[in-house]
């Protein structure tokens, strides 16, 4: 690092994460609305809620994506997984017409 003081850099380390942070928010929110039309649509059609083949060719994509942005792929198999049950969730409640 430079001369710079240790506190002002974490003080701006600290800042970039939070517009991270921010910005990731933001990007959940729009997925979900997203998959509330998929759960809709699933819904309205009598599809499933869940599609495991689909799961699992997206596992296998974010797995690679994150080989390549060198993040932990099984960080991003987790996260992916914990979403996915959101959504399904989300997509049970649409079908019951909740």
């Amino acid at each position: 690092m430079t001369g710079e003081d240790p506190t002002q850099t974490l003080l701006r380390l600290r800042s970039s994460i939070d517009n991270i942070d921010a910005a990731l928010v933001f990007m959940l929110a729009e997925r979900f609305r997203c998959t509330k039309q998929v759960g809709d649509l699933k819904a309205e059609h009598g599809m499933p809620a869940s599609d495991p083949a689909r799961e699992e060719q997206q596992i296998a994509r974010l797995r690679a994506l994150s080989h390549d942005a060198d993040l932990d792929p099984e960080f991003a198999e987790k996260w992916f997984n914990f979403v996915v049950a959101e959504v399904i969730r989300h997509h049970t409640a649409a079908a019951d017409g909740r």
